[in-house]
């Protein structure tokens, strides 16, 4: 017996029911920074990112901690008083309601997830 598809979606800017290569879903641009949001809500967010190099992303903290996953190229990620390269294929987690900036070392692009706080009931 076949499921049928919720005619919710949770997951957007993405066609279902088909494989993707994730780093071909956003290109690079010259002096920018694209992104491709995949999932937004109170709990979770979901991000594609391609940045030039030499673009980033400025000092800020999230709600939730956030998982970097390095798609193609380095980035230098600064997490509080820390330095941290990533390149092709690497993971780097920044906790919850800690600065952290990142800067393209080459072009990169990246998926960003981040899982945010619940609140109590």
């Amino acid at each position: 017996m076949e499921k049928k598809m919720s005619n919710t979606t949770l997951i957007k800017n993405i066609t279902f029911s088909e494989p993707h290569i994730l780093a071909k879903l956003v290109d690079y641009e010259e002096g920018r920074v694209v992104s491709r949001t995949l999932a937004q809500n109170k709990c979770v967010s979901i991000t594609l990112f391609a940045f030039d190099v030499g673009e980033g992303l400025s000092t800020h903290s999230a709600p939730g901690d956030a998982m970097v996953f390095i798609l193609d190229g380095e980035a230098n990620i600064n997490i509080g008083d820390k330095d941290v390269t990533a390149q092709t294929g690497e993971v780097v987690v920044m906790p919850a309601d800690v600065p952290h900036s990142l800067e393209a070392q080459k072009p990169f692009k990246m998926i960003l997830t981040v899982v945010k706080k619940q609140n109590p009931r």
